[in-house]
């Protein structure tokens, strides 16, 4: 028996949970101002989700997913992409998307069941956010191929979470994108949990990123609580992508520190000493002790920076809950090009029905 074939799957992390440096730290990261962005956006990001989570909990945004946690991965993404490329999201990476010029009104909106949250009035290329688990993976395949076959200097980049990587969409897409040398970078937020479902009930494969290799793309992991490894091989798999050779999988390992959604109980399923014990790994808090140690940061600097975001997070809020209401009849308006019959009675009804509710 020959072996033809080996595969390896590296690692990388740069800062450890307690913020100590293991390797030499990427040519951007030695300068610490570059840091500070990082910072900054992941700050607010936190600051936004908490403010998302209170607002749903006071009956005044529906169901919510959040982030809590997961920042660094979603705020890495955000910061490596130019507005020409496209995003894919799954539903905890409002980092990525505020960085891109989503506005929080818009994310509120969505969440507060209101569609014109998913036009973006900033960020035209990117997708809205996908709930159904991994529909967005091949749709972001369909994106590279147009990409492609424009020659346009542009990447797709797809954020899916662990659950994904267990169904067939995934597979497929990623197939297809190898065959086809697709700018697609895939991003997998391995948060440890399929909503009750542990990582080890989802698979027995030692790492996600191993499956890359069965698709004939480079697949590597990453420690998805330090931003600057985060940084570091994004950006490499999007530069990669953008130069034409095709896509990669990039498996950012982080933890859920919150429920699946407002919508969930993680205390019947999961130890409270587990959420406690990831707690000490918090991507937000390691960042900013080493920017600390380093110093480029100091609790006068956070204060000033917490009242400055707070501000921001309650400017979109009270937008938000001073948005009108949609008119009821604008369900019925972006499925058919000509209404059928049948189908206008309702809607004039609809009309009708809003204006004495009024």
């Amino acid at each position: 028996m020959a072996t033809v074939a080996h595969f390896e799957v590296h690692y990388t992390q740069y800062l450890n949970e307690k913020a100590e440096i293991l390797d030499s730290l990427p040519p951007f990261a030695q300068d610490s101002k570059n840091l500070l962005p990082l910072y900054r956006a992941m700050a607010l990001t936190r600051l936004f989700d908490k403010k998302a989570v209170s607002l749903q909990r006071t009956g005044q945004l529906g169901t919510y997913a959040s982030s809590l946690g997961q920042e660094a991965i979603s705020v890495a993404i955000g910061h490596v992409m130019v507005p020409e490329d496209t995003l894919l999201t799954s539903y905890r990476e409002y980092g990525a998307q505020l960085q891109r010029g989503v506005t929080m009104t818009e994310l509120l909106l969505y969440w507060g069941g209101d569609e014109r949250g998913m036009a973006y009035q900033g960020s035209r290329q990117d997708f809205p956010i996908s709930v159904p688990v991994a529909s967005q993976i091949p749709h972001a395949v369909g994106v590279g191929y147009a990409i492609k076959l424009r020659r346009e200097p542009r990447v797709a980049v797809c954020v899916l979470g662990d659950g994904a990587t267990s169904k067939g969409d995934f597979y497929e897409a990623i197939n297809a994108a190898g065959v086809w040398n697709l700018p697609v970078v895939f991003v997998i937020n391995n948060n440890c949990w399929a909503i009750s479902v542990p990582l080890e009930g989802q698979t027995h494969a030692q790492t996600l990123a191993q499956k890359a290799i069965a698709a004939g793309i480079p697949g590597e992991q990453v420690d998805g609580n330090d931003v600057i490894a985060l940084q570091d091989r994004i950006h490499n798999g999007v530069e990669k992508a953008r130069r034409g050779e095709g896509p990669c999988l990039i498996e950012a390992l982080t933890y859920r520190l919150c429920d699946h959604t407002t919508a969930d109980d993680a205390s019947r399923y999961r130890e409270q000493a587990e959420v406690e014990a990831r707690w000490g790994f918090d991507p937000l808090q390691r960042l900013r002790t080493h920017l600390t140690q380093v110093g480029a940061w100091d609790e006068t600097q956070e204060q000033a920076l917490q009242t400055e975001l707070t501000q921001q997070v309650e400017e979109a809020v009270q937008k938000y809950l001073g948005t009108l209401p949609q008119a009821p009849e604008s369900m019925f308006d972006y499925l058919y090009e000509t209404l059928p019959t049948a189908l206008s009675g309702q809607r004039q009804a609809a009309i009708a029905r809003g204006k004495t509710h009024a």
